[in-house]
């Protein structure tokens, strides 16, 4: 059994406020007056919008006003009405609507088709004594899936509840998301093994495609479907790369944002995961006595149809021996707040 939902993403910077509040603290607050049933914060490491300023973890005076990306998922009804209410919010950012589908089971997916895989995990939940993000990676490597990341949440809500997290706490509720991609078929298999682990498990289930896995091309990203508004459809593009990967002495993912803004692409941001696999490496994070990290980082930019296969060249030539790159549609995207930008 499956229940159509939405998911409601919101693309923001840390300085961001409402009033005397921070625009994070109002959107987490919207989200539990809607009793929404998963909401969570992720705190990015570099990126910029439309108005192509940078925000970068690297320089101090740029670290004060980080990218942020609030994700809320749950029925229509409620996701509108969440929509409603942050599209009026004063400031500057970029809101996406998407269909998902929030299951019980695999899904209504043709067994060939390729999915995107959202799962939500209680930041310290273990199973059998090993971190539950970390079991859920190694079932769905086995279950021979393109890839999987563990995005740690800094915030969020669950079924309403709002789950902050604290210094000086084990922020045992605070929601992280494993997001991963691969055919339908290979999804539900790892999926039956996962909830005989996780009888509760949130997962949701979407549409997308794999453009480019370890250097192999295997398809370019297509544009907009017949049926889709043409004034408001976009194409997110996701190329995730290890923190360790060089390009030229620099790391990939500072690399293809640079680029990607010298470019003039509507905007990008890069997200730091703790955990996580592509292709046929084991699932790994940070390394013992290592001078580089070895977590996984994502970057996605959301943009037009045809920029994006122009765009793409770039992500071609800094993928062309590791990564992950996949393509999805987005039916809406749009800027909120007094003036667009991220």
């Amino acid at each position: 059994m499956s229940e159509q939902a939405l998911k409601l993403t919101t693309y923001f910077g840390e300085r961001a406020r409402v009033g005397g509040r921070l625009l994070a603290d109002e959107l987490l607050d919207a989200a539990a007056r809607q009793d929404i049933a998963l909401s969570v914060l992720l705190r990015g490491v570099q990126g910029f919008g439309a108005k192509h300023r940078p925000r970068t973890d690297r320089l101090l005076t740029l670290s004060e006003d980080l990218p942020l990306v609030s994700i809320a998922i749950d029925d229509a009804q409620r996701i509108e009405a969440l929509r409603a209410s942050v599209a009026e919010l004063p400031g500057e950012g970029l809101i996406t609507l998407e269909p998902a589908s929030m299951a019980t089971d695999g899904g209504d997916f043709s067994a060939d088709s390729e999915i995107k895989l959202t799962a939500c995990l209680g930041r310290h939940e273990r199973i059998d004594g090993e971190p539950a993000f970390a079991a859920a990676c190694r079932v769905l490597r086995e279950a021979g899936v393109s890839g999987a990341t563990v995005l740690l949440g800094v915030d969020g809500t669950i079924d309403g509840e709002r789950r902050r997290a604290r210094f000086f706490a084990r922020n045992a509720g605070i929601p992280l998301l494993v997001l991963s991609v691969g055919e339908a078929a290979r999804i539900e298999r790892a999926l039956t093994t996962l909830r005989q682990m996780l009888p509760s498990l949130l997962f949701t289930l979407e549409h997308a495609q794999v453009l480019k896995r370890d250097g192999q091309l295997l398809r370019q990203p297509a544009g907009a479907s017949p049926g889709a508004e043409s004034d408001s459809a976009r194409v997110k593009l996701t190329v995730v790369t290890s923190e360790a990967a060089r390009h030229r002495s620099r790391p990939v993912y500072l690399e293809l944002v640079r680029r990607l803004r010298e470019q003039g692409a509507a905007g990008a941001t890069s997200l730091r995961g703790i955990w996580g696999f592509h292709g046929e490496h084991e699932p790994h994070g940070d390394r013992w006595l290592s001078l580089r990290r070895h977590v996984p980082v994502i970057t996605e930019m959301i943009d037009a149809p045809e920029r994006i296969v122009r765009l793409f060249e770039i992500v071609d030539e800094l993928t062309s021996e590791r990564g992950l790159v996949t393509s999805e549609l987005v039916p809406t995207a749009a800027p909120f707040g007094l003036s667009p930008g991220l």
